[in-house]
């Protein structure tokens, strides 16, 4: 018997070569779905956009964010736009269809977040039902944990407590002086050059101001400083603005807490006080249905004196203390917010420069701590 077997390529038959558009298609949809991935699960782009992080981060730095370094969060939102904000133009259309919402989820990491890690976001202030914001679509923030599950926190005098040990304050971190003058035309060339902001002018003679640690000494000896004092709120003053907005905690961002944080698998007994701290992460962050009735609490119209918290949370604040909005006036930012952690500087810009000095070039691909 003869076996005939087809080694030979027949060719005969050849494939239709592609277009140049269907070239240019296939080339646009693989790096559309491979920046995706990668933007999405490893790390993605970050930009500076406010003076809270100062001086350790610049407005108008440019981040690379590792999303693997506490585990890629899948997304809440698949259909949406990664390559846009949110919403755009004046009439906030939104970049993302919430039609399909998944329940959070992340992929294991290389480490967890620890005390001192710079950290990116989403504002857990938007969980607010007025918001109407999936949790991966709302505004990331960039500040540093402070403290982290199960911690117990405090403020004195600004200086930060963690389980009452003073906690090490960022080489770089920046608060406000009381500053009086002699009443002399201040050049205000000087505080541009020295970094320095005003926040503002209290009388003809008095400002509060920004100053940076290494322009303190300078700053004091010029002729027309007559004082320059840290601005510290007193304990025992209430500022409603701060967490939990309620007269019962007379706290303020100098001074604050006790606090202790939620931990997964934690129970907390639940009263009418302790309730004030905790009902935010029950009812929002964990999705549950907070009643009062009399002195009963109701969570999912069960009467209960006790919960059991279901996730991590974490105290994010400003390295600038007296210009930052962070945990302090939203409280405790839950781990399903928790985008990844900030490494390097690749870029910096700054826009009140010209042209020519825009670039901060001592800051190209400077590693973040």
């Amino acid at each position: 018997m003869k076996w005939n077997f087809p080694l030979k390529r027949n060719t005969g038959t050849t494939k239709p070569r592609k277009t140049k558009k269907r070239e240019w298609f296939d080339a646009l949809l693989f790096a559309l779905i491979a920046s995706t991935i990668i933007r999405g699960l490893v790390f993605s782009a970050y930009a500076i956009p406010s003076g809270s992080m100062e001086g350790t981060l610049l407005t108008g730095d440019y981040l690379f964010v590792s999303k693997i370094s506490y585990g890629p969060r899948m997304p809440f939102t698949p259909v949406q736009n990664p390559f846009l904000e949110s919403t755009i133009t004046k009439y906030h259309i939104k970049t993302y269809w919430d039609g399909i919402k998944l329940p959070y989820f992340r992929l294991p990491g290389l480490t967890k977040i620890k005390k001192g890690d710079i950290v990116v976001f989403n504002k857990p202030e938007e969980a607010d039902p007025a918001y109407d914001k999936p949790v991966d679509v709302r505004t990331n923030l960039i500040k540093r944990c402070q403290a982290t599950p199960g911690d117990v926190l405090t403020i004195v005098n600004s200086q930060v407590y963690i389980n009452g040990k003073a906690a090490p304050n960022a080489e770089k971190a920046q608060t406000s002086y009381q500053v009086i003058t002699s009443g002399d035309m201040i050049n205000t060339d000087v505080f541009r050059d020295m970094n320095i902001e005003v926040r503002q002018q209290i009388d003809i003679n008095t400002y509060e101001m920004i100053i940076p640690k290494e322009q303190l000494t300078t700053f004091k000896g010029f002729s027309y400083i007559k004082s320059v004092t840290p601005v510290v709120e007193p304990a025992g003053s209430y500022d409603a603005a701060v967490f939990p907005h309620n007269e019962r905690f007379k706290w303020n961002e100098d001074n604050f807490g006790p606090l202790t944080l939620p931990k997964i698998g934690m129970s907390v007994p639940l009263n009418q006080e302790n309730l004030i701290l905790y009902r935010r992460a029950i009812e929002l962050y964990e999705h549950n249905k907070v009643e009062l009735a009399g002195k009963d609490i109701l969570i999912n119209g069960k009467k209960t004196d006790s919960y059991t918290f279901k996730m991590n949370y974490y105290w994010m604040m400003g390295d600038n203390r007296h210009n930052s909005l962070d945990s302090r006036f939203w409280g405790y930012v839950p781990e399903d917010h928790v985008i990844g952690k900030a490494l390097i500087t690749w870029m910096s810009i700054d826009s009140a420069k010209n042209f020519l000095n825009k670039v901060r070039w001592n800051r190209i691909l400077k590693p973040i701590d």
